[in-house]
């Protein structure tokens, strides 16, 4: 039975011969370049049903507004239409819209919240 020698293993890219003795190989380090993640706006949207007072204090405790900020953001999404109370990660997102929905729910609410990547 003949037997093959063992095959060379390819050489990485991070691989390389250096030119001290000839024999001896060193490892270079590649950094990876690693994209921010995709954040997500968090979004309210207006209803005529809701109260004013209610959003704002759904403002102040989910997303961290104090009274003025939370009164102005009310204030765009009763004019707007909607409004945007935060930017975060998708899962940081998710869960502050699902808070607003069950605060909205318990409180007998049909306020509205969805969250959209940030362009």
């Amino acid at each position: 039975m003949a037997t093959q020698p063992p095959s060379i293993p390819p050489v990485s890219p991070a691989v390389r011969n250096t030119p001290d003795d000839g024999d001896s190989l060193v490892l270079e380090r590649r950094r990876q370049r690693l994209q921010p993640p995709r954040m997500y706006q968090v979004v309210m949207l207006n209803d005529d049903f809701t109260p004013m007072e209610f959003v704002i204090v759904v403002l102040q405790e989910f997303f961290g507004k104090d009274r003025e900020s939370a009164t102005q953001i009310m204030l765009k999404i009763h004019l707007d239409g909607r409004g945007v109370c935060g930017v975060y990660s998708q899962d940081v997102a998710a869960t502050k819209v699902e808070q607003v929905l069950q605060a909205a729910q318990k409180a007998g609410h049909p306020l509205q919240a969805t969250f959209e990547p940030v362009e």
